[in-house]
């Protein structure tokens, strides 16, 4: 018989992780859902604040993805409100977070291991 065990969690139980934009030192935070080892794919559940934007960036060698589930995800090309997935080829060059009027609550999901790299947009 196979060992492989079906991951469950929780969000109601688990802690919320703070994070602090190293390029604006706004603060975000999120529940780790999974962080696949074969693979470095991740899911992770957030909550932007009002007016959370990660600045212009981008993830070399990375496609991700955002599910909104509440509030209104802000993106370089358009703002999204709950039930809307916006995916972010690899090597996109964009900027996303909430809208100043409000939070957003996502699932954020990656297909490979995460990295980011600031961009200087003028």
């Amino acid at each position: 018989m196979n060992e492989i065990k079906t991951i469950v969690k929780d969000i109601n139980d688990m802690p919320w992780d703070e994070l602090v934009s190293e390029r604006t030192g706004k603060k975000m935070i999120e529940k780790k859902l999974l962080n696949d080892p074969d693979t470095g794919m991740l899911i992770n559940y957030c909550h932007y604040p009002e007016g959370f934007v990660t600045p212009w960036h981008v993830h070399h060698d990375l496609a991700h993805g955002i599910y909104v589930l509440e509030g209104t995800l802000y993106t370089h090309e358009g703002s999204y409100g709950p039930g809307s997935f916006v995916w972010f080829p690899e090597g996109i060059v964009a900027e996303h977070g909430a809208v100043a009027e409000g939070g957003a609550t996502v699932l954020f999901i990656t297909n490979k291991p995460f990295n980011i790299e600031y961009i200087d947009k003028e």
